[in-house]
């Protein structure tokens, strides 16, 4: 399904410490792993995870660099369905105890991973267990926003939230089941501006496997930016950002 949430990219500064994480806590696997030169990118999702599912790509750079976060990026946000018992085992696992669902009134709770990456853990009468429900990114103009997601991507907002302090507005492909992930747009009222860091790198959505280029040329039609084209990406992925700077990558599937 072309436009689909494929997977959202974390950079790791220890693989394996990761994995273990990931697959300990979360109960994941290695979907697929892929070795080069300077730098590994491994998939991590749940085994019985939807086929429209999102997985959380891990990349290790071999250069021993640190991140910095920022705050342009939240979390991603995985499903249980009941987040009381999801964060008693997590506690009872040994995980950091960060914000339990008390101090989050109940709904949801959140954890961090061991590179500080946030996790949020909300209740799903659908989907895997730990799957991926959705991932979280500030915006500092939302109509803008919406707007881009709705126009380049063709999403829709499927739900919205708005506070007295901040709005959250989700988003995803019109046709896309459920258990896709999608994407929320969290809108502060206090017109403050948002740094980026490299702790995270992007969103990626799907294009139809023999028609990248096709679907490229319908972002530049939108008037997307040109950030990473096809050809320079030799034909197997893309890149553009969103108006805030998020990048979007467009992959084969």
């Amino acid at each position: 399904m072309d436009g689909i949430l494929d997977h959202t990219m974390v950079r790791v500064e220890d693989l394996e410490e990761s994995i273990d994480w990931y697959t300990e806590h979360l109960d994941w696997e290695v979907k697929r792993k892929s070795e080069h030169s300077s730098f590994t990118l491994s998939f991590l999702g749940p085994e019985d995870m939807h086929e429209d599912g999102a997985v959380l790509e891990l990349t290790y750079n071999h250069d021993d660099r640190t991140y910095d976060f920022g705050d342009a990026w939240g979390h991603i946000a995985v499903r249980v369905e009941d987040v009381y018992d999801a964060y008693e085992q997590l506690m009872d696992e040994g995980v950091e105890d960060y914000r339990d669902p008390d101090s989050c009134g109940g709904q949801y709770a959140f954890v961090k991973s061991p590179t500080g990456h946030e996790i949020e853990i909300v209740e799903r009468d659908y989907g895997a267990k730990w799957s991926i429900d959705h991932t979280m990114i500030r915006v500092e103009d939302v109509d803008q926003s919406i707007g881009w997601y709705v126009r380049k991507l063709g999403y829709e907002m499927f739900r919205r939230s708005e506070h007295d302090d901040f709005s959250l507005y989700f988003l995803k492909p019109d046709d896309a089941p459920e258990e896709a992930m999608s994407m929320e747009l969290t809108y502060n009222y206090d017109g403050r501006s948002y740094e980026f860091g490299d702790a995270w790198g992007h969103v990626a959505v799907r294009a139809d496997e023999s028609d990248l280029e096709g679907y490229w040329a319908m972002l530049m039609d939108r008037h997307a930016e040109d950030y990473r084209d096809p050809a320079s990406c030799d034909y197997n992925y893309a890149f553009t950002k969103d108006p805030d700077g998020h990048e979007i990558e467009v992959v084969r599937r």
